[in-house]
């Protein structure tokens, strides 16, 4: 593992413990005052690289919410902006830093995440609660739907502006997982 993957993991496991304690709120990111499970992912995104690189359209606050056929929001817009990390779910072991999706039943979409502490344990809200530390036990581990891990930041750069992921920068098509190249296509603003 390369020094830059494991400084993004505990830098972004630190943003998440920021958020510690945080009441739940629908739609909301504001550390300390409220955030839902998105929110929380989008306020990390911020402590660690600035801008947020779209924002989020409107949801439901329920799980049973369904997309329109064959589509997975917010599994989408986790591989545009997030690195996916290969391999069978069935031999997950998430690392500090992770970002959990889950869906609640096979046939519907992701509509929960959670960043992974890396010893047996993540971080999310959820209604009715604040941000947390859970043990992630076999239920969760069962509805796992996919597992991504922040992009590397740039050396030396913290807080990098929306204007620097575009892609003649570098930062959103040029990722890097343990050394490797990762290229996820191009961005939503030049489909």
């Amino acid at each position: 593992m390369s020094a830059m993957r494991r400084d993004i993991g505990v830098a972004a496991l630190g943003e998440t413990r920021l958020w510690l304690g945080t009441p739940y709120r629908h739609q909301a990111s504001l550390r300390g005052v409220g955030c839902d499970c998105l929110g929380l992912l989008r306020g990390v995104w911020r402590g660690l690289y600035g801008d947020e690189p779209e924002g989020p359209p409107p949801y439901s606050g329920t799980w049973a919410e369904s997309a329109a056929p064959g589509t997975d929001p917010l599994t989408e817009a986790a591989a545009r902006h997030l690195v996916p990390v290969p391999g069978p779910l069935a031999d997950l072991a998430p690392r500090a830093g992770d970002v959990l999706l889950f869906a609640f039943r096979r046939h519907l979409p992701a509509r929960h995440c959670a960043i992974a502490t890396g010893d047996g344990a993540m971080i999310h809200a959820h209604d009715g609660a604040v941000v947390a530390e859970v043990a992630l036990t076999g239920w969760w581990r069962r509805h796992v739907t996919g597992v991504f891990r922040f992009p590397d930041v740039p050396s030396g750069r913290r807080g990098v502006a929306e204007s620097d992921l575009r892609p003649g920068r570098g930062a959103h098509r040029d990722r890097r997982v343990d050394g490797e190249q990762v290229d996820l296509g191009a961005p939503p603003w030049r489909r």
